[in-house]
């Protein structure tokens, strides 16, 4: 992946008929949705067939399985996923053609253009915030357009269209294309290094964020306790863009969080006390985030309060994927180093919560050789904040193996007694491994943002069988 070229974003009405290549990604499929939603004809290709490809057939998109220079017929636009690379027989066609080719922001913008757009960027957090966002304001009857990098557990869906006038995404800073929007508000959760395989240094990317805040049109909303994004506020700020902060120092003072059962309750100073459904103290700032741009919109608190209290998550972002021999397994998508810390702070309360004295144990699968080689002591660390960390290899994804990097990089670095870390290069042994080690009341956590998702099913068949 290499940072995208950064385009002018098109109405809707002037895309024509659309093709996506790569249709079945979360992202494309959710703005394919919305464009099939208004009217626009649209035709795409995956690599496979799958539910969210199945749904949009549904709603009348043409879905190729496989990529060929002959679906590239009867096609004013094409829009490319970062994950397309240049070799793609329907991308060659495209140019081949001279037909209008664009990112997957650029369509992105182009649906949010009209509407009053609210963007939630930051290297951690974007999904849970976006998505607490759009339950919210549909509590409180704003029915808001969305597209979010996950699904949501209350619709199922990822995208919509909606018949307010709100438009909420999730803002994607990995390969710069969050550049391409102009959001009328903007949520930045945090600013952490990362995707440096793209940005090179953390330097790059503090400068990424600081360009889009300059395409903010009204209001930037930012976490004072990170860092980064409380530099990116001040920067801000003397550039002339209204600013305000939220945290434990914030304009949106947050005060007493406490785990409350499989949840969390905390308090926003002049406002009230909030009860989430969800655990972490860093799901009570991404709530606090959400109250921030609620009443920016002019929404009442109260509302917004029942709204966030409604929120039951995300897809992948701590999702409890059942419980055998009084074990119970989560799933998440963290996978860098401040994700898996704060997940298992998380997964720590919710020990806490289920039994009083269960055990954390952590099944971290590493993404990407890059993240790896650059992150691989501070995973050592996070990890170490588990009872027993099961590590598993590299998820290479877009990217080839580097010589010497391997999950075992990572299990070398974590600090916890050895006999405590297991290396585990076969997926297949893991549910195994889990069912010798977990003992009732533990919580079992698989982290990464690879294939590591499969494992909850079979862990919890390994231990019913058990």
């Amino acid at each position: 992946m290499t940072l995208v070229k950064l385009v002018d974003p098109v109405a809707v009405e002037e895309l024509g008929r659309v093709h996506f290549i790569g249709i079945g990604g979360a992202g494309m499929s959710g703005i394919a949705r919305i464009l099939l939603k208004r009217g626009v004809r649209v035709s795409g290709s995956d690599a496979r067939s799958t539910e969210l490809v199945s749904e949009l057939r549904e709603l009348g998109a043409t879905v190729h399985i496989g990529h060929a220079a002959s679906h590239i017929k009867d096609v004013d636009t094409v829009v490319v996923s970062t994950a397309i690379r240049d070799s793609n027989p329907e991308l060659g066609e495209a140019l081949k053609q001279g037909l209008r080719v664009i990112p997957r922001a650029a369509a992105l913008a182009s649906v949010m253009a009209g509407r009053t757009a609210v963007a939630v960027a930051g290297t951690h957090g974007k999904t849970t915030t976006t998505s607490m966002l759009t339950v919210a304001l549909q509590k409180c009857g704003a029915d808001p357009s969305y597209c979010v990098g996950g699904q949501l557990v209350t619709t199922g869906l990822g995208a919509d269209e909606g018949s307010g006038q709100v438009f909420v995404a999730e803002a994607d800073e990995s390969d710069g294309s969050f550049l391409m929007l102009a959001p009328d508000i903007a949520v930045v959760t945090n600013v952490e290094a990362d995707h440096l395989d793209n940005y090179g240094d953390p330097r790059a990317v503090h400068d990424s964020f600081a360009r889009f805040a300059d395409r903010i049109g009204s209001l930037l909303i930012a976490c004072a306790d990170d860092p980064g994004a409380a530099e990116l506020a001040a920067v801000a700020r003397g550039r002339g863009i209204r600013v305000v902060t939220y945290g434990e120092s914030g304009d949106y003072r947050v005060s007493g969080v406490r785990p409350d059962g499989f949840g969390t309750t905390f308090t926003i100073e002049r406002l009230g006390e909030v009860r989430l459904a969800v655990p972490g103290a860093h799901n009570a700032l991404n709530a606090t985030a959400v109250v921030a741009v609620a009443e920016a919109l002019g929404l009442p608190f109260e509302e917004v309060r029942d709204g966030l209290a409604a929120f039951t998550g995300a897809k992948r972002r701590f999702e409890a994927k059942g419980e055998a021999r009084g074990i119970a397994v989560f799933d998440s998508y963290a996978h860098h180093p401040t994700e898996l810390a704060a997940d298992l702070r998380a997964a720590r309360d919710v020990a806490a919560s289920y039994s009083g004295s269960g055990r954390v144990i952590a099944i971290f699968q590493p993404h990407l050789y890059s993240r790896t080689r650059f992150f691989a002591e501070e995973f050592g660390t996070a990890l170490g904040l588990a009872d027993e960390a099961i590590v598993l290899d590299v998820y290479g994804a877009r990217e080839d193996p580097e010589p010497g990097v391997s999950g075992a990089m990572v299990a070398g670095r974590v600090q916890l007694p050895a006999e405590k870390v297991v290396y585990a290069p076969d997926r297949a042994a893991v549910p195994g491994l889990v069912a010798s080690r977990a003992r009732g009341g533990d919580i079992v956590l698989t982290m990464g943002a690879g294939d590591v998702t499969e494992l909850g099913p079979q862990i919890l068949a390994e231990l019913s069988a058990g």
